[in-house]
């Protein structure tokens, strides 16, 4: 298809034509030529956020929860500058978002116009790729073009900077690509994995004596049957099973060979099994510091398989001894079909052994904590959220912090698509806007923003967004009064000496909620706790949920930084002075 067009058209156009059904934005000058064509449509529905990285945020959210790149419009100058958290978050994290950015007109370009800034050069590091498109003609083709970087390969996120002019000049427009790998000459990544390298990863896992699968978000981002894959591979093999915080869902948390999520705040179980493993699978993930540990004391007599499909992942954070470039769904679909078509099995003795060892590890009970009548205890409010909400049609996201740590270990994930919240930039904000992204594609789901009394004031603001499309988010909000995982490493490594991680004067989150026109409610006592989640559930409003938790809670089991797996602390030894004989022990700390 081809035919003529303005520039501002040829957007619409091209989003509609790449299925896109919601873009979440804010206007301003430079994209104004956008917007009126927005306005005289109706295919595509845009939701207003009150802060550009609250768009970018939410068109995260929108994505995770999908499989579906998120979009996002702003404006030039500050509108693309607040975007760049939110394009970093996406980075970390492999989330598919294309972002269109106004630009000043092509020939003011460099005189430091009005709300001018180099939206290219700023925002290179933080994305996959970027254009400026100078040339109207130029433009349909680099609109699907991104949509096709976003999404193919590891995914990410994009830029598309489009000059004012460019957005009024008139061109001709030209559709997608039947095939848009075929026609990409530069970017074409490697889907199937090599055939010879599954078959030695097959017969390396068989001999295995304490094997253990270690997966990631690059299993979620693969797609349904990725997941699926991983369920039939664990049925198959009988090996223990364990996620990072991105992969968490992937495989049933109710599953019989569940670990628990591993790293700083994992369980003792899969933090042992993966210390002591002979054979170690690493299915989409990244080996990154939270998970590691110290390096040089990671899984020290392992043989490690890699399965990524971003070849700059290989060996760059860990050496392994088998890498495995391709799409984890492609590669997991023939690791299954060589394991049941051959006479390869796990050894039964050792992997009795084995699973014996793990069920001793399992019996520290690494996430006990101490219950109390009078004051919830933050993991309490956790347990119970989850047992109302497990039967529904849930999305959870979070803010980061303590509580982010404590939904990850206390709320069981049975599916992929579910989990939402910040992993490699660990960003403060993230929670609500992404709970209004997953609400937005999902109308009819429950969706909870658990979150933290100072991460939520980041993005507070996204409330009224909320409400004026009809949003009925649910932040759950674990109130301790202070900024909790800051405060617990002040306390456990800075001589408890609390600098500025007490948040005075908090606002009412009850008054706050009703004067954004939604609904609160506050407990602040164990008993009158699932009553009032009920009621948070039935309301069909944007909810604050000020739940009142014990100050100075700890959030434990907890590897300190230069440790390894097996020198973590557990809830009983977290002592003060356990603590700080071990970050002692640590030599150099890195927080």
């Amino acid at each position: 298809m081809t035919r003529e067009m303005t520039g501002a058209n040829m957007v619409i156009q091209a989003l509609q034509d790449q299925g896109v059904d919601t873009v979440f934005g804010y206007p301003g000058g430079a994209v104004l030529p956008i917007y009126d064509e927005i306005i005289q449509q109706d295919s595509i529905q845009h939701v207003l956020v009150r802060h550009e990285q609250g768009a970018g945020h939410a068109a995260e959210g929108y994505a995770r929860s999908t499989g579906r790149p998120g979009v996002v419009l702003v404006t030039s100058g500050p509108g693309a500058t607040n975007m760049v958290t939110a394009l970093t978050d996406a980075m970390m994290d492999s989330i598919p978002l294309v972002c269109i950015t106004g630009q000043t007109a092509t020939h003011l370009i460099g005189t430091d116009a009005f709300q001018e800034c180099d939206t290219v050069g700023i925002t290179r590091p933080c994305t996959k790729h970027n254009w400026l498109v100078r040339d109207v003609d130029d433009l349909a083709r680099v609109l699907h073009e991104a949509f096709y970087v976003a999404t193919s390969g590891r995914p990410g996120p994009v830029v598309v900077d489009i000059p004012k002019d460019v957005q009024f000049a008139t061109g001709t427009y030209q559709g997608p690509s039947v095939n848009p790998a075929a026609a990409h000459k530069s970017y074409r990544p490697q889907i199937k994995g090599d055939a010879q390298s599954i078959r030695a990863a097959a017969e390396l896992m068989a001999h295995a004596k304490k094997p253990v699968l270690y997966t990631g978000g690059g299993v979620i981002n693969s797609g349904p049957q990725a997941a699926q894959l991983l369920r039939e591979l664990v049925d198959l093999t009988g090996f223990p099973i364990t996620s990072t915080l991105m992969g968490l869902g992937a495989y049933p948390a109710s599953g019989k060979n569940w670990l628990g999520m591993l790293g700083m705040h994992g369980t003792y179980e899969a933090n042992m099994t993966m210390h002591d493993c002979d054979v170690m699978v690493c299915i989409g993930a990244r080996f990154d510091d939270r998970i590691t540990g110290r390096v040089d004391a990671f899984a020290p007599d392992a043989k490690i398989i890699h399965i990524d499909i971003d070849p700059s992942s290989i060996n760059k954070n860990v050496k392994v001894d088998l890498p495995i470039i391709g799409d984890v769904g492609h590669v997991l679909e023939d690791l299954v079909r060589i394991w049941r078509s051959s006479s390869l099995k796990a050894d039964p003795a050792a992997m009795k052994a084995w699973w014996d060892q793990i069920e001793k590890w399992r019996g520290r009970n690494s996430l006990a904590y101490k219950s109390n009548k009078d004051v919830i205890m933050p993991q309490y409010a956790i347990q119970r959220l989850y047992e109302a909400t497990k039967d529904r049609n849930t999305y959870i996201s979070t803010e980061v912090g303590q509580h982010q740590m404590w939904a990850a270990q206390f709320y069981g994930f049975e599916a992929p698509n579910r989990w939402l919240t910040s992993g490699g930039l660990g960003t403060m904000g993230y929670g609500l806007p992404a709970c209004i992204g997953a609400q937005t594609a999902h109308r009819d789901a429950l969706c909870i923003d658990i979150a933290g009394d100072a991460s939520v004031l980041m993005n507070i603001q996204e409330m009224s967004t909320a409400v004026q499309y009809g949003l009925p988010v649910k932040v759950f909000i674990l109130n301790n009064q202070y900024m909790g995982m800051v405060r617990q490493w002040q306390q456990l490594l800075h001589g408890n000496r609390l600098s500025h991680s007490y948040t005075d004067s908090l606002p009412d989150f009850v008054k706050l909620a009703e004067a954004y026109g939604g609904v609160g409610f506050r407990v602040d006592k164990p008993g009158d706790l699932d009553g009032a989640i009920e009621e948070m559930i039935a309301v069909d409003k944007p909810v604050l949920f000020d739940c009142r938790v014990a100050n100075l809670a700890n959030c434990f089991p907890m590897i300190p930084s230069g440790k390894a797996h097996n020198e973590m602390l557990l809830p009983d030894e977290a002592t003060d002075e356990a603590v700080a004989n071990a970050i002692d022990a640590a030599g150099k700390v890195l927080v």
